[in-house]
């Protein structure tokens, strides 16, 4: 179970939720249902900011009630906010609850098999306290 009670709250918007934890890094908290690109955009934006705004590298996304990623979602992570946003950051790290929903899961995997050659390192957990361990592990 993800514990967000007393996390600091960074923004929110129809497409899930920032929170800041104390351990250094973000939580990632997604609604279910569809989403409108734009506000997926910004979400990630904010996402970016808040990495940046603290110098921080980590996150914990919590992607189980996560819908699969439209074709346009997709191409736009995988173009533009994996690659230019974080060239010139440090490696992104990611502890990732996958989604409940065996098609974005499929999607998702997918993905992260390509950020794997790029920007990001992640590691799949079915436990939020074991990701949480992990991320408090990783340099």
């Amino acid at each position: 179970m993800l514990i967000l009670s007393g996390l600091p709250l960074y923004f929110e918007n129809p497409i899930g939720r920032l929170y800041e934890h104390p351990d250094g890094y973000v939580v990632v908290d997604y609604n279910a249902g569809p989403r409108v690109l734009s506000e997926f955009q910004a979400f990630l934006n904010h996402l970016e900011h808040l990495l940046r705004r603290r110098g921080w590298n980590k996150m914990l996304a919590n992607q189980r009630l996560l819908a699969p990623f439209s074709d346009e979602e997709r191409t736009w992570i995988k173009d533009q906010w994996l690659q230019v946003s974080h060239a010139v950051q440090r490696e992104m790290v990611a502890a990732v609850l996958l989604p409940e929903d065996v098609f974005a899961r499929l999607a998702m995997s997918t993905l992260m098999q390509g950020a794997r050659e790029g920007a990001l390192h992640y590691r799949v957990f079915n436990s939020a306290q074991e990701a949480a361990a992990w991320l408090r592990q990783v340099a």
